[in-house]
């Protein structure tokens, strides 16, 4: 149907895979910060480089605190839609609940879509250069 067309076409664009992004956005987030040299990927483990520490924590990701907790820092998931990785882990949380909060994008009410907001828009390609 028509409804589900537009649904998935939501959850191919930009989602929420437990707490953190996923779908077209969350691969573009996650391949813009490997070709910054702010991650690596090794395994399915990403290393995070001193440059990216430092990108993050200047976007106002708090790395420091995705880094005790205790679960994975930087998996990679594979994305159900793109089939290529996206950032998972404490890491991949920590910039997904940044988004939220400074209202880059926000959760659909009835799935795990995320909407895109003009201010996210506009912060995504100036800070990571990624067309939302």
């Amino acid at each position: 149907s028509l409804n589900q067309h537009t649904t998935m076409q939501r959850l191919r664009e930009a989602r929420s895979c437990y707490d953190h992004f996923a779908g077209r956005l969350g691969v573009a987030i996650t391949e813009s910060l490997t070709r910054k040299g702010a991650l690596e990927l090794r395994g399915d483990e990403f290393t995070l480089s001193t440059a990216g520490r430092r990108l993050l924590t200047r976007i106002g990701v708090d790395v420091d605190a995705a880094e005790v907790q205790k679960r994975s820092f930087a998996r990679a998931c594979i994305d159900w839609t793109e089939r290529r990785p996206h950032l998972a882990g404490s890491l991949g949380a920590a910039v997904l609940a940044h988004a939220v909060a400074e209202r880059w994008v926000r959760r659909h009410s009835s799935e795990r879509s995320l909407h895109v907001t003009p201010e996210g828009k506009d912060a995504l390609k100036a800070l990571l250069g990624i067309q939302a």
